[in-house]
């Protein structure tokens, strides 16, 4: 929850006036501290004194990751880097990196975000936590690890890269929760069922994160692990994970509010989204040194509810994603999301939830072609009703795409299973 002094959950009156202040300081901040948002107000003919309250953020620059990039590696830190106690970047897969600084007080923020996040999971000091996140540049591990050590969990730094040791240990260790993303949990139970072990396991909680993910993949992890799992959000440039979290009642990520201030915006207009309505996510990290910003960009969409939850917190709470602005795919004119394919094949009971879509351009035309996995007990030397089956997914691809892919049914284990973020996308029109 968010407290207030008194350790009260906060009124959202309470909250936005602590938004207020935050914001204010942070503006003047930024405007003394880092060329780009000076010369940025500058332009638009600001001063610090303009903002006066939560209400004035939208006179405020946006900033995208195209900013962070051209003021690679530390244009935009607010502070010296004498200041600075740790690094993070994003790959740099499709450009320079997006490099992230923290100071302590930015650190300290960060795992108290994230132990809040355990702590809507049912974690706590009495269990033991397998963060099988990639460690190092990527937030993810050292991000988990150190907001289960802030609630007092004993931790496991398992990593990734060996999913056969992380079971064993899971079993040998008592593990009760797992911090990874939701696509290599379905690939450690894959592990623990062909070893028979599912049953000598003591999780409880899974606390997944960084990659979107169905509720349809979300219940079928609960049942074949007999766990409850919980999605966790966030992005490098905003903290890392822990900027939300879902609680029991799953309705919808609860963002901390009094750190990262929720917006959402019509991506076209650059305008606010009514309460409800799908968007582009926006953030502005309202107590960060490092590397402060205003109204970043996320890219994710998804809509925002300011009702209070079921389970009585009264922070603002965002909508499962409906997938991000730049992993749309653009396909004979027709809109793309992968979350779109997932989630038709996980109606099919004959396939898994691992896919892989295949774009390409034949002759001038694009085209698309998803290859889908046998479930296991589907599987025999001969496939019975293989083009029967072939027709079904079609079918229900094209219904939920609008257009008509190719569909390749592959056999059970053939595609590649990723332990950090999954990739189901190859474009190959990008390399003309």
């Amino acid at each position: 929850m968010i407290w207030n002094e008194t350790k009260e959950c906060m009124s959202r009156d309470e909250l936005s006036s602590l938004q207020s202040a935050r914001l204010v300081k942070l503006v003047d901040y930024v405007y003394h501290n880092v060329d780009f948002y000076r010369k940025k107000m500058q332009v638009l003919g600001m001063l610090p004194g303009d903002i006066k309250s939560i209400e004035d953020i939208t006179k405020l620059p946006f900033t995208t990751k195209d900013d962070l990039r051209d003021n690679y590696p530390f244009g935009l830190f607010a502070v010296p880097q004498s200041q600075i106690v740790r690094i993070h970047a994003s790959s740099g897969t499709t450009g320079k990196a997006t490099v992230v600084g923290y100071t302590r007080h930015d650190l300290d923020v960060w795992s108290e975000c994230v132990a809040r996040c355990f702590s809507m999971a049912g974690v706590g000091r009495n269990d033991i936590v397998q963060i099988a996140y990639g460690y190092g540049l990527f937030t993810g591990g050292l991000g988990a690890h150190s907001g289960a050590e802030k609630i007092g969990a004993m931790v496991v730094p398992m990593s990734t890269g060996n999913s056969k040791k992380l079971t064993t240990m899971m079993v040998d260790f008592g593990a009760t929760a797992i911090a990874c993303t939701p696509s290599y949990l379905l690939h450690i139970a894959e592990v623990l069922e062909t070893e028979n072990m599912v049953k000598d396991i003591k999780l409880k909680a899974a606390i997944c994160g960084a990659e979107p993910w169905t509720e349809k993949m979300h219940k079928e992890i609960e049942e074949r692990l007999n766990i409850k799992a919980f999605d966790i959000y966030g992005l490098s440039e905003v903290m890392g994970p822990g900027v939300a979290c879902d609680c029991e009642f799953h309705k919808g990520l609860h963002v901390c509010e009094d750190h990262f201030y929720p917006e959402i915006i019509n991506s076209a207009t650059m305008q606010p989204q009514t309460v409800g309505e799908t968007g582009e996510l926006v953030f502005t990290t309202l107590t960060k040194e490092g590397l402060p910003l205003l109204r970043y960009r996320t890219k994710d969409l998804t809509s925002i509810d300011y009702a209070t939850c079921d389970c009585g917190r009264t922070s603002a709470r965002i909508s499962r994603f409906k997938g991000r602005v730049d992993d749309m795919l653009i396909i004979r004119g027709v809109n793309v999301f992968p979350s779109q394919v997932e989630a038709a094949l996980i109606e099919v009971d004959e396939v898994s939830p691992h896919y892989m879509m295949i774009v390409d351009r034949v002759n001038n035309l694009d085209t698309l072609e998803i290859q889908v996995e046998l479930n296991p007990q589907y599987f025999t030397d001969e496939i019975r009703g293989l083009e029967k089956l072939t027709q079904k997914i079609t079918h229900v691809l094209s219904q939920a795409l609008g257009l008509n892919p190719k569909v390749k049914i592959v056999e059970p284990q053939t595609l590649v299973r990723s332990e950090g973020k999954a990739v189901h996308v190859i474009d190959k029109r990008k390399l003309y």
